[in-house]
């Protein structure tokens, strides 16, 4: 195995190890909400609303991830450790001034969010239930995304992933305890209900917070901190290279509003088609982010080892990892479909027992062979480019691939719509089940187009701009 392999292999396996557990987490919450009897669907959809509310404040805010990454990998390329302070500084401060901010707001946003997203009541009662819990994590959610861009930048997958593992695991075990409650011997414990899945991941949240404190005082006070004081994190806000930080991170930010747009659309679209389709487009999704917790973790490598490359300006090694990055996120893809092909039906089943969602969702389980296919260089080519800090061009792929999305259904919609009333049935589903496909093959133009363009300006904004290659 050449070099290059085992440097990416080394990044990468310790973030999917870690991502292998983020989709676990999402199934847990629904798997708690969906085996109360005679209010799954309900629970369920608690949870749905409210983790898409936390999924609108939060991917504002993933900038500090992977701003943080590439900015990081370029100053460890260039061997300037106190460059590397700094990076982690601005996104630590920034991280808990925006914190801050989200407690103040609170009130409002869910007022603002619930006005974006009508649902029934029962729903929206136990969805503002989950938020007010959850917000109170906002400080350790915040700066854990300016910890896991550092470590990735730092070369250091393994720490973001004992992070991302306390937190996931701490997640798991904390929902489902103060849910459902436990029994040992005669002592036992009945549980908070439905308001013990946000308390789980309140105490995850600053659980994995700790973990990360400790782990960068132990790896890298003295390697990277020696002799930095308060003077020095006061300083690391001024001059140039704070500009490049507020730079790139602001065509990031544009980046994340697609995202929110894209993800969010989906999940405001799918809740005019009732409870039990909104359910099956949140089970959809959340099978389809399964594939991405792997390749991510070779976009993690391709973002760290390409930033490193362009710090030290070595082009040949460079080019090296995307096209090595590349080779093994394509084996990714290839094997996800198998697993897609063989296991959609028994997935689906573990996230929930309820037979009607089931049988409702399996009509669209096809979408997932699809997902390895369409997202395998999407997510590839956002690692090199993060790694490069070529922000202006992931903006633009992800203003594009949103006009797609919307386009593609906007589109849909009105040729169905001109069909006329003969292709509805008396009660709508039939007409709303067809639309829900619509959505999903929007998302997979939105793959698509960002696919096309990041290709097509990978020579011209990248290699030329970062190497000045001909």
């Amino acid at each position: 195995m050449k070099s290059i392999d085992k440097d990416i292999l080394k990044l990468a396996i310790p973030s999917i190890l870690a991502n292998i557990t983020v989709p676990i987490v999402g199934i847990v919450d629904m798997a708690v909400a969906g085996h109360w009897d005679g209010a799954a669907e309900t629970m369920m959809g608690g949870i749905t609303i409210g983790s898409v509310l936390f999924d609108l404040l939060y991917w504002n805010f993933f900038f500090l991830r992977i701003g943080t990454g590439g900015l990081t990998a370029q100053a460890v390329g260039r061997k300037d450790y106190r460059e590397c302070a700094n990076v982690f500084s601005r996104a630590f401060g920034i991280a808990m001034m925006l914190a801050i901010g989200i407690l103040l707001i609170q009130w409002l946003f869910i007022d603002v969010a619930f006005y974006i997203f009508p649902c029934e009541p029962d729903v929206q009662a136990l969805a503002s239930e989950y938020f007010f819990i959850r917000i109170w994590a906002a400080p350790a959610t915040m700066t854990l995304m300016s910890f896991k861009g550092w470590f990735i930048g730092m070369q250091d997958t393994v720490s973001s992933m004992v992070t991302d593992l306390v937190v996931n695991l701490m997640n798991i075990v904390m929902s489902i305890v103060l849910a459902l409650g436990f029994r040992i011997g005669s002592w036992h414990y009945e549980g908070m209900g439905f308001a013990g899945i946000a308390v789980g991941t309140v105490i995850a949240q600053y659980s994995g917070l700790l973990t990360a404190i400790l782990l960068l005082l132990f790896k890298y006070r003295v390697r990277v901190f020696t002799g930095y004081g308060l003077h020095d994190f006061l300083e690391a806000f001024k001059g140039g290279e704070m500009k490049k930080f507020f730079v790139v991170n602001t065509n990031l930010f544009v980046r994340s509003i697609c995202f929110i747009l894209i993800y969010m659309g989906f999940t405001m679209i799918s809740t005019h088609y009732g409870t039990l389709l909104m359910d099956v487009g949140a089970i959809m999704m959340k099978l389809l982010m399964i594939f991405s917790y792997f390749t991510d973790g070779f976009s993690y490598a391709g973002e760290a080892l390409s930033g490193k490359f362009v710090g030290a300006q070595d082009r040949t090694m460079f080019r090296v990892t995307v096209r090595h990055t590349f080779v093994w996120s394509m084996a990714v893809a290839a094997f996800f479909v198998v697993i897609y092909w063989v296991l959609g039906v028994p997935m689906l089943r573990m996230i929930t027992p309820d037979a009607e969602v089931v049988a409702a969702a399996r009509p669209y389980l096809w979408w997932l062979l699809l997902m390895p296919v369409f997202g395998c260089a999407a997510f590839t080519w956002d690692g090199i480019y993060i790694g490069a800090t070529e922000s202006r061009s992931i903006r633009q792929a992800a203003i594009w691939s949103t006009v797609g999305l919307f386009a593609f259904y906007l589109i849909g919609r009105g040729i169905m719509e001109a069909a006329g009333p003969a292709s509805v049935t008396a009660a709508g589903f039939e007409w709303y089940g067809l639309a829900l496909h619509l959505l999903l093959g929007g998302y997979f133009v939105h793959l698509l187009v960002r696919t096309i363009y990041l290709s097509a300006t990978y020579k011209k904004q990248v290699l030329r701009k970062y190497f000045k290659e001909d």
